[in-house]
């Protein structure tokens, strides 16, 4: 399910939270889950792996991570802000140290002149950190833009743990 390089990748980042004490939980819209997914298909992740929430609609954005609204109508939910509420969102609602938040346009079809398909923002947390943000916009399919999403989520996660 997973290429080689991003299970080796979520490996090293497991390896790399375990010896600095620190406990993961993802907020995922556009990967549906694959960041958790990927770091749970690693054997012993369950003490980095706090919890994921797959927040795909903007309901759940608002339910489970407390997402306000307004933010979502003002600024879209493919948006900086609205990643940034769901990896803080992440923390509130969790047990875990540092977060990541993705969302964006995975495509076929969704996207627009303002939000092309390949546009995900993500958001990294951490608890008394400052939140650090990237948007990017990947090229390739669904698959593409979601397995380079990952790898991106993982780069920010492995800088949060890095800086502790």
């Amino acid at each position: 399910m997973f290429d080689t390089q991003l299970l080796t990748d979520a490996a090293e980042l497991l390896e790399l939270c375990r010896r600095a004490g620190l406990k993961i939980a993802t907020a995922e819209s556009c990967t549906g889950g694959l960041i958790a997914g990927c770091l749970t298909e690693i054997a012993g992740s369950s003490d980095v792996v706090e919890r994921g929430f797959v927040t795909y609609s903007n309901e759940a954005k608002q339910e489970m991570l407390g997402v306000p609204r307004m933010l979502i109508n003002l600024n879209g939910a493919v948006s900086e802000k609205v990643a940034v509420a769901m990896a803080e969102g992440a923390l509130k609602h969790s047990l875990a140290d540092i977060s990541v938040a993705v969302t964006g346009v995975a495509g076929p079809g969704g996207g627009s002149k303002e939000k092309p398909v390949g546009l995900v923002h993500l958001a990294c947390a951490g608890r008394g950190r400052r939140t650090v943000t990237n948007h990017q916009i990947f090229p390739g399919d669904r698959a593409d833009i979601r397995d380079a999403t990952v790898q991106t989520a993982f780069s920010m996660l492995r800088r949060a743990a890095t800086e502790g």
